[in-house]
């Protein structure tokens, strides 16, 4: 399992990289927009209709998308490395597959919702 780990890691940190750049980037202007600017009336675009048709477009679908499975990659590496920084490096071979397994489960289960919109 090791040997397989190692052969993806170079997948798992692109993954993990992409995760750190939409976290920062795309989840704080979201933030900015639903939590401070919808409630002060500054923004009044975000009614159901005008939502609902920015996400189901192509870029609002892939951007949905991104924001759903890009992060669970970077919080299941981020898990697997306090995990091993914590002294669990002995059980590294079990946790990293559970946990990358719980991101994959996540992602998919994000896509279908992204494409069932």
């Amino acid at each position: 399992m090791k040997h397989l780990l190692l052969k993806l890691e170079p997948l798992i940190w692109l993954l993990f990289g992409q995760g750190i750049l939409i976290g920062t980037l795309l989840l704080t202007g979201w933030v900015l927009v639903i939590g401070v600017l919808a409630p002060l009336g500054i923004v009044d675009l975000l009614d159901f209709e005008h939502a609902h048709a920015a996400a189901a477009s192509g870029f609002g679908r892939l951007v949905l998308a991104a924001l759903i499975i890009l992060p669970l990659w970077k919080g299941a590496h981020h898990m697997r490395h306090v995990f091993i920084d914590m002294g669990g490096a002995a059980r590294d071979a079990t946790v990293a597959p559970l946990l990358y397994l719980i991101a994959l489960v996540g992602s998919v289960a994000g896509l279908i919702a992204v494409i069932r919109l």
